[in-house]
């Protein structure tokens, strides 16, 4: 059967036209009331604040335009493979297997040499065209796996839609333990923020009354399958919960008009041509768009903030056009960096001064320390009887797995080690049986046996949390420049003993917990994966009420300059368990109200 040459998608042509579109719509250089850096959650939160406030906000995005119609492949097959027929001497239909992960952008680093197999829906075959060429913007220093997209939206085209918030164990984790310190605001100061969030954007989930894990507004829930049912029964007489996960996802109704509800359909991390997932492009940055009070500029590399000595304020940021190479200044009252931690401490250090010789905002000289993350790789899988050999069903058409939230250091306190972690996972069929690679046999037999498997598999991945450490931390190289001429991130980042006794705790719980469900065959994985792998890099500018002690205030503004705003997660001052997303939203958007109160008063 031939391809249908319609349903190819050549992403040439593609980037082709988004250049094209982006260059007949260059703004003017300002002055512009607010500059917003970057487009995705932080970025894009920001943008759809203030511009639905009637303030005028010109946002950079370092990357291209995108049609998220065209480049979701939510439901490509591979008869639509934009390869098939076009490799010499390759007659086979599909030129790369239908459900195979390639490596991950950092794959070329001999550091991660041996992790090429771990699969990643950040760099897919239907990803991997937003992320940055690391040839051209390599890293240096300790081995990190960042993941840098360059794309409007960001890396929210391709997160995995975790949807949960922090609550009083990571605002006040020091009261509970000791630890480092307290936030300088509290679960109540955020709460009423993440509620607007799960209203704006959607919030699948059921209401469990978990103290480590707070409750939200939720739209209608994925349900747990079979085998999910007969895991959670038997954990739950361990004291362990195991809930539906929660999911930054549409599931009940229409939010915009650029977005519809889920419909099940699976395939998530290639995007959800529906928009029922929340991706920063279709719900934020083009209802911000539609106001009339936003304007894109894609392909802007901001090279620095640009500061103002004699006024000790920032007046714009200095960008390079990708496509042209051409060095130009915006000009604006307010600048807010929301180009995700890393990004946004590097245009931090690269934005020097006399009156800021080692970067802007870093007079404390803790610009890049305490960077945290998630530590992940601790994996326990199974087969859970009951389900061997009976029918397939339709277990994958849901936005993200079950959960199983905290269950360490919580009323007790582990001998080993600080906070804890938890397990994402779930079981039964997907859209491809992955446990096949390891299923031993060939031919008839082999196929029996994974048939007979595949309704019966489980699968549960930990996320720990990292503790922060000052010596935690990121600079820029000032020997290695990117193709734009500008210094690269540098890490010194590395996990400690209390992550790696964690880890080895996470193996031992995973596998009491599938043994507690009767499951066979079991294989625990107890290798952390790399450092950066989580993709959820935290704290490089933490906020505090001591201008000495931290690099930006309660409301994320630096200490040092008071017209520059940081709207991503590099405020943080810890991270606990959870994913971070749904966490950068709400306090952007306090960081936004407070934004629009100064401006309102005339204090920017």
């Amino acid at each position: 059967m031939q391809a249908d040459p319609t349903l190819a998608l050549d992403l040439d042509d593609i980037i082709k036209e988004s250049r094209r579109l982006s260059m007949s719509i260059t703004p003017d250089t300002g002055p512009w009331d607010v500059i917003v850096v970057g487009s995705g959650a932080a970025g894009g939160m920001a943008a759809f604040q203030l511009a639905t406030a009637g303030i005028k906000v010109l946002v950079l995005e370092a990357g291209r335009m995108i049609d998220t119609q065209k480049e979701y492949r939510t439901m490509e097959w591979p008869y639509a493979s934009m390869r098939r027929q076009r490799l010499p001497g390759d007659e086979r239909a599909i030129a790369v297997a239908e459900y195979n992960f390639v490596d991950r952008p950092y794959g070329a680093n001999p550091a991660f040499a041996k992790y090429k197999k771990v699969s990643s829906y950040a760099a897919n075959t239907f990803s991997r065209n937003w992320m940055v060429n690391e040839k051209e913007q390599p890293l240096t220093g300790t081995p990190y796996a960042a993941v840098r997209a360059r794309v409007l939206g960001g890396r929210t085209n391709l997160w995995g839609r975790g949807a949960l918030r922090y609550g009083p164990l990571e605002f006040k984790a020091k009261s509970h333990d000791g630890y480092d310190v307290d936030w300088p605001i509290s679960y109540e100061d955020v709460k009423p923020y993440y509620d607007k969030v799960d209203v704006l954007l959607g919030c699948s989930g059921t209401v469990e009354h978990l103290m480590q894990i707070p409750d939200g507004i939720f739209q209608r829930a994925s349900k747990l399958n079979c085998v999910e049912v007969e895991f959670k029964r038997a954990i739950a007489k361990m004291g362990r919960h195991y809930i539906p996960g929660r999911a930054g996802v549409t599931t009940d109704g229409v939010l915009n008009k650029y977005r519809t509800r889920c419909m099940g359909r699976g395939r998530c991390g290639r995007g959800c041509d529906l928009q029922s997932s929340f991706h920063s492009p279709t719900a934020l940055i083009y209802p911000a768009r539609d106001t009339g009070n936003l304007t894109v500029r894609p392909y802007s590399i901001v090279a620095e903030v640009l500061f103002d000595q004699t006024r000790n304020r920032a007046s714009g940021v200095r960008v390079i056009d990708s496509n042209t190479r051409e060095t130009m200044d915006f000009k604006a009252r307010v600048v807010v960096l929301g180009a995700g931690t890393l990004e946004s401490t590097r245009i931090l250090f690269n934005s020097k001064s006399r009156l800021h010789p080692t970067g802007l905002g870093n007079s404390s000289g803790l610009l890049g320390c305490y960077l945290s993350e998630h530590l992940m790789g601790i994996r326990g899988s199974g087969f859970m009887p009951s389900r061997i050999g009976t029918e397939t069903t339709l277990d994958d058409g849901r936005p993200v797995p079950p959960y199983v939230p905290r269950f360490r250091n919580l009323a007790d306190r582990h001998p080993d080690f600080l906070r804890g972690y938890h397990f994402q996972g779930g079981g039964g069929c997907a859209e491809y049986p992955g446990m096949a690679h390891e299923t031993a046999g060939y031919g008839k037999a082999f196929k029996s046996s994974v048939r007979k498997h595949y309704p019966a598999m489980i699968s549960l991945g930990g996320f720990g949390e990292v503790l922060p450490r000052k010596e935690n931390r990121v600079t820029v190289d000032s020997e290695v420049k990117d193709i734009w001429g500008l210094p690269v991130l540098r890490f010194d980042y590395r996990f400690g003993e209390n992550e790696l006794k964690m880890a080895k705790d996470m193996a031992v719980t995973v596998e009491e917990m599938l043994v507690a469900a009767g499951a066979e065959n079991i294989k625990i994985s107890s290798e952390p994966l790399p450092p950066g792998w989580s993709i959820h890099e935290i704290g490089t500018a933490r906020m505090g009420d001591d201008p000495k002690t931290s690099v930006t205030d309660r409301f994320c503004r630096l200490h040092d300059v008071n017209n520059v705003y940081m709207a991503d997660a590099s405020p943080f001052v810890s991270g606990g368990t959870q994913n971070t997303t749904w966490s950068i939203l709400a306090i952007c958007w306090r960081t936004m109200d407070y934004l629009k109160e100064q401006m309102r008063a005339g204090n920017v």
